[in-house]
């Protein structure tokens, strides 16, 4: 009954205004991210993903404060806030893997981290495309549905490099068959593992968006 009731309301259409605008955001993060691990203007990019953080924060409270002040909202709102928050996670932990990169001044970056860094490109694209769609989720059930599943094979692509980076470290710096070098190991473990958890991020957005398809189609 209360679905019924939804349709017959008007909407507050400006949710999708702002996810789309996060959305946005986070792939410029992305790309940023990318750029870093590729060793590109790594401080300017890095001073680029603060600002994006602090933006996609911003968008984040207006949508928050938009569900305390809508009557009708275009989806349960619960599904806004869990939406809205597994989207800002990603870009946190963005700036948490910038913070990492600055911490240990870190300038050149494995070939492998930079396989991660574009398929972390490709994941935050996958979500920005599929933001939009939930405007008429019902008409882009499928499509939607295809997307959250290219989410997660991006996250398994991902999963296999990091721990082939891990491997590499170890044969490069843990003493066997190469020269022992802990900080070096230490350094690099941890930007793969931040690295990960970025795009497993983005696989908590497509669950999210997933869910918010079954709840609605």
């Amino acid at each position: 009954m209360m679905n019924v009731f939804r349709k017959l309301m008007p909407r507050e259409d400006k949710f999708f205004e702002m996810f789309c605008e996060h959305s946005r955001t986070v792939v410029a993060a992305a790309q940023a991210l990318e750029q870093i691990l590729n060793g590109t203007d790594v401080e300017r990019n890095c001073e680029r993903i603060v600002e994006l953080e602090h933006k996609a924060d911003d968008i984040t409270r207006d949508v928050l404060l938009a569900v305390r002040r809508s009557f009708i909202t275009p989806f349960d709102r619960g599904d806004i806030k869990d939406l809205i928050q597994s989207m800002d996670d990603a870009i946190d932990m963005m700036h948490k893997t910038v913070k990492t990169i600055r911490l240990f001044e870190q300038q050149n970056f494995d070939p492998l981290m930079q396989q991660m860094g574009s398929e972390i490109v490709a994941a935050a694209k996958l979500v920005a495309e599929a933001i939009p769609l939930l405007d008429k989720v019902g008409t882009n059930a499928q499509r939607l549905a295809s997307i959250a599943e290219q989410v997660t094979v991006v996250e398994g692509r991902s999963d296999d490099l990091h721990d082939q980076g891990l491997k590499d470290l170890f044969r490069r710096h843990g003493g066997k068959g190469g020269q022992s070098d802990a900080m070096a190991y230490m350094i690099g473990s941890e930007i793969y593992g931040e690295l990960e958890k970025v795009v497993d991020r983005f696989e908590d957005v497509a669950n999210e968006i997933s869910g918010i398809v079954i709840e609605n189609v």
